[in-house]
């Protein structure tokens, strides 16, 4: 799910769109913009609320987890407890039991993971498509040829290694686009970094909480 997403924002903000209807300014020089757009999507109110959605997924998942493998753990101290005195026929059906019980935790753990992804990217999406779309009017409007994304992803080398000025980065167009005051974002945190320049903020796409994962019951050995 991970690299759709990384596939799906690298089709939509790593190389913009390139804005080719644009004319080169009179001067010859090509004007190329550049932002951060993990740190754009992450200032957005609409992230807080995915985040806060995917709070209330995985808490229901780690719920159900919990309640399928406390139900495992009673079962399995009861044999433990009860087994040397149970004939073989109904020390091999407890052992059944408690071996589908180990199957269906691991399958809630596989599940609850995939569910939890699949509604990440649901949420996601959305967000990413307003994002470009502010992106592509700023580039029109402020008549950039490019608009490239300094963070190509989590564990590569930014894309933008060196800009000698702020002139060209075009992260506060764009968050004004959306609606975000870039000022009040600086004046709430004034010891952050400036956007677009420093180490990039984690979107909510790469720092999802994965749903807890419990050891499952072990099933005994037949003596």
């Amino acid at each position: 799910m991970k690299q759709k997403l990384i596939a799906f924002l690298v089709v939509m903000t790593i190389i913009t769109t390139p804005l080719l209807a644009q004319t080169t300014p009179a001067s010859g020089l090509t004007k190329i913009g550049y932002t951060n757009v993990d740190y754009i999507i992450g200032k957005l109110p609409e992230s807080k609320v995915m985040q806060n959605q995917l709070e209330v997924t995985k808490a229901q998942l780690d719920k159900a987890l919990g309640e399928t493998y406390k139900e495992a753990q009673e079962k399995y101290e009861a044999y433990q407890k009860n087994g040397a005195n149970m004939t073989d026929v109904i020390r091999a059906d407890k052992e059944k039991e408690l071996q589908n019980l180990q199957t269906r935790i691991q399958e809630m753990q596989n599940n609850a993971q995939t569910s939890l992804q699949t509604k990440q990217q649901q949420l996601l999406e959305p967000i990413l498509t307003k994002v470009n779309n502010a992106i592509q009017e700023v580039g029109k409007e402020s008549g950039f040829l490019y608009i490239l994304n300094m963070d190509a992803g989590a564990g590569t080398t930014p894309i933008i290694l060196f800009a000698a000025s702020e002139e060209n980065n075009a992260t506060n167009l764009i968050l004004r686009k959306l609606g975000v005051d870039p000022d009040k974002i600086e004046a709430a945190a004034p010891a952050a970094a400036k956007p677009g320049t420093a180490a990039p903020v984690t979107s909510p796409a790469a720092a999802t909480s994965k749903p807890a994962t419990t050891a499952p019951a072990t099933t005994p050995k037949k003596k």
